[in-house]
Order: C-alpha cells, then sequence, then structure tokens
C-alpha cells in the first residue's frame, strides 16, 4: 500500500487525501456526540457538512449554530483549516516536524498544492503558509473577540470560541458561522464587519501573492505577473462589485433601502467582497434583485486569487482570457501582459480550465432543474455558488432532493480541487508523444 502511494502522481495523491479528509469528517459528525437531540445526523447531513467544509465553501443544509453541538462545530472549523491550508499542505507540515524531512513526492506534492515554483523551497513555503495563517486568524479572532465581549453580551468563553471560529471561517473562505442568520444581525457593525471582510480578503489573494506582498512591500517592479495580475483584478472586481451590488439594491427596501447610507455602502461592499471567495451575508441573498443575482453569479464564479482558500475559475484565468482575445482582436502574434510574454502553455491551459468550468455548471444547473423543479435564476445561483465554493444561497439547498444535494457537494469537490487539476489527474500522461501530426486548421467564427 505505501508503495503504491509513492509510485503516485502528485495530482492524484491530492484527490486521495481530499477524498479521505472528506470521509473521516463524515464519520465524525454522524456520532451522537456531534449532533443536539437524539441520535446521530444522517448520511448525506453529515456527508453534506463535511464537503462544505473541507472544500471550504460554506453551503448548509442544516444550521450551523442550533444542530451542531460543540463537538460538531469543532469537527467543522478543524475540516475548514484543513481543507483551506490544504491537506497536502498540513500532511506535509506533520511530516516534516516527526520525520524531520520529506520525500521527493512528498515535495511535488506540496508544490502541485501551493502551485510553488519547484520543490527545492518546499520548507520555506510550507512554513510561510503556516505562519501567515496563524497571524491574519490570530488578528481577526482578537479584534472579534474583543468586540463580541466587550461590546456585545457574550462573556469571555464564548466570545473567544465564536472570535476563533468566524476568523478560521473567514480567512479560509468558508462562511460557516455560528449564528441562524449568519451575519444579518451586524450588517451596520463595522468591526464585524470590515474584519470578516479584511481576513476574506487576504485569504483570497492567495498565499505566493501574500508572501510577496510581505517581502516586497509596494515595490511593484519586483512583483511577479502572477502578484500584479491578482492585485489588480482582485481591486478592479471589488471595486466594481461594491458599485454593481450597492446601487441595484440601493433602493430595495428588503436589502439596503432599510439601512442607512453609509451602513448600505458598509454592507455593499461586504457582499462585494464575500461573493467572490467566502459565504458570509448580511442581508437576506433571496431577497436580491435577479439582476444583482445575475451579476453575482459572474463575480463568482471568477473567484479570487490562485493557490489561496478562494474558488472560482480564479483571477488569473479570467485576466489571461483577457488578454488572449484582446491580443487576437489586435492581431499580435503573441500575448503580453505586463511587459512579459505569456507562456502558449498558459492560453491552453486558462481555455481549459474556463470551458470545463462552464461544463461543469451548465450540465449540473440542468440535472437539478430538471430532479427538483426549480427556476433558472436560483438554480444557477446554488451551482455557481457550490463549483466556487463561495457558499452564498437564496435559501433552497436545505429544500433541494437528496440528488441535487449530492449533485452539489460533488461540485463543491471539484471546485476546491479544480476542474484542470481533477481533469488531469484522471487523463495523465506518463510519457511524452514521440511524433507529431500533420497541422491543419478548420475555419473559426
Amino acid at each position: 500500500m505505501a508503495d503504491a502511494l509513492r509510485r503516485l502522481h502528485p495530482v492524484r495523491l491530492i484527490l486521495i487525501a481530499f477524498t479521505m479528509a472528506v470521509w473521516t469528517g463524515v464519520g465524525l459528525l454522524m456520532l451522537p456526540i456531534a449532533r443536539r437531540g437524539p441520535g446521530g445526523a444522517s448520511f448525506l447531513e453529515a456527508f453534506f457538512t463535511a464537503t462544505s467544509a473541507i472544500c471550504v465553501t460554506g453551503l448548509v443544509t442544516v444550521d450551523t449554530a442550533t444542530y451542531w453541538t460543540p463537538f460538531g462545530q469543532v469537527v467543522i472549523i478543524a475540516l475548514i483549516q484543513i481543507g483551506g491550508l490544504g491537506v497536502m499542505l498540513l500532511a506535509t507540515i506533520i511530516a516534516m516536524a516527526v520525520l524531520g524531512k520529506l520525500s521527493m513526492r512528498s515535495r511535488l506534492a506540496t508544490a502541485t498544492e501551493v502551485h510553488a515554483e519547484g520543490a527545492g523551497g518546499i520548507r520555506s513555503v510550507v512554513f510561510g503558509v503556516f505562519r501567515t495563517t496563524m497571524l491574519v486568524e490570530g488578528i481577526a479572532a482578537t479584534i472579534l473577540t474583543l468586540r463580541w465581549w466587550l461590546g456585545g453580551d457574550l462573556p469571555l468563553p464564548k466570545a473567544l470560541w465564536h472570535g476563533l471560529f468566524h476568523a478560521v471561517s473567514s480567512f479560509n473562505n468558508a462562511g460557516f458561522a455560528l449564528y441562524s442568520d449568519n451575519m444579518m444581525g451586524f450588517v451596520d457593525d463595522p468591526w464585524v464587519s470590515l474584519t470578516l471582510a479584511g481576513a476574506t480578503i487576504l485569504g483570497g489573494l492567495g498565499f505566493p501573492v501574500l508572501h510577496q506582498l510581505a517581502r516586497h512591500r509596494l515595490t511593484i517592479r519586483r512583483w511577479a505577473m502572477n502578484t500584479r495580475l491578482v492585485v489588480v483584478m482582485s481591486v478592479l472586481l471589488l471595486v466594481s462589485g461594491t458599485i454593481y451590488i450597492t446601487s441595484l439594491e440601493w433602493a430595495n427596501p428588503k436589502t439596503l433601502g432599510a439601512l442607512a447610507p453609509a451602513d448600505r455602502v458598509l454592507a455593499g461592499f461586504f457582499h462585494a467582497v464575500q461573493v467572490r471567495t467566502s459565504g458570509f451575508n448580511s442581508l437576506d441573498i433571496g431577497q436580491f434583485h435577479p439582476a444583482t443575482l445575475v451579476g453575482m453569479d459572474v463575480m463568482m464564479f471568477i473567484g479570487g486569487g490562485p493557490a489561496g482558500t478562494a474558488g472560482g475559475i480564479k483571477v488569473t484565468t479570467f485576466a489571461v482570457l483577457f488578454f488572449i482575445i484582446w491580443a487576437e482582436v489586435r492581431g499580435d502574434t503573441a500575448v503580453h501582459v505586463f511587459g512579459k510574454r505569456l507562456s502558449r502553455a498558459v492560453h491552453r491551459q486558462a481555455i481549459s480550465v474556463a470551458l470545463l468550468a462552464v461544463a461543469l455548471v451548465v450540465g449540473c444547473t440542468i440535472a437539478i432543474m430538471v430532479a427538483s423543479g426549480r427556476g433558472l435564476d436560483a438554480v444557477l445561483f446554488e451551482v455557481i455558488s457550490a463549483f466556487a465554493t463561495v457558499g452564498l444561497s437564496t435559501g433552497i439547498t436545505a429544500q433541494l432532493d437528496p440528488f441535487s444535494q449530492t449533485v452539489l457537494c460533488v461540485l463543491m469537490y471539484l471546485g476546491r480541487l479544480g476542474p484542470f487539476t481533477f481533469a488531469s489527474a484522471l487523463a495523465l500522461r506518463t510519457r511524452h508523444r514521440l511524433y507529431e501530426l500533420p497541422k491543419e486548421r478548420p475555419i473559426i467564427g
């Protein structure tokens, strides 16, 4: 068994590791001690929750605050932390701590998971990711704990638990909350909203970007192309998303219309952050205008930065597709981004990721619509939210039939790993083709 695992390609090893983590979570959540009331959770409830937690999504079929015991909530937050750090990354940390060394296979697996350049510097990358995670989560937990202890009515132990839970959930872009209405009770609270938004943004940038920002700060000329793309696209999407959501929902009495002007801007910004990566909500998503939901579908589908805790096709993929189109329109022979030429292999990978993602979303949307009999708007929103591991919901997830909920579980799993990674694992070549076929081109457009 050990020899077989050592021979596995790193991509397939990651798939196996994530699958094992999901089933471990299912087993723990089905224990009677994990559920309030008599008996344990059903298999589907435990499976959906464990998948959502390990894939840092946040979609739920039961209320996290009232359905699960403290033990169950600890299991959930542990799965979120494991899923956010990455199963292979966490295994690497343990291996280095216990054994003091790494096999080349473990180095390659970790490099694949965090998109590191090569395997030589994996040790520093791993500890850098771990330190970054602990630092951001610690700061967010401290702020939230003080807010709920000193500014709220929670005793210190409960405030500390709530602060820690939501800090881990926000940095890992999970969106799980210990309040039945998620964050709706704090829609006008800047301490809670901005802290959660800040941790979510940092987690969504991706570890390579955070590492470069910490190392080079605002010396932009020393940033890699990946860092520049992620930062520029993230700022553009946050600003445009805030303007889009706030303007469309400004006069909606069921959402922003009931708030003071300053609170409307705060809530609009909060949802512009959450819709791209995490799943917290301070407003009832089911009451948003259909046009707002369509724009949120697009933002969820794009997602956040690569090699982090965000989902979607990633902002870098979206940016590469834009530059490919721009180069083709201009008639350029190569695609240039920030003064550098883009590799043609990146062209193919970006197009593959986008098309596979579209195929998954469309296919699963049709399947759920047929099985549940629900309309396009709500189903498409849930499907994209699951695939992009966002976790926002119009409120229909808990009401869906078992088949539809299982489809969402599969989407969360594929969305966390990435459709390109999953497809590569299924059709991995072990040797290069030794010949080339004759070239010919069809008519395009």
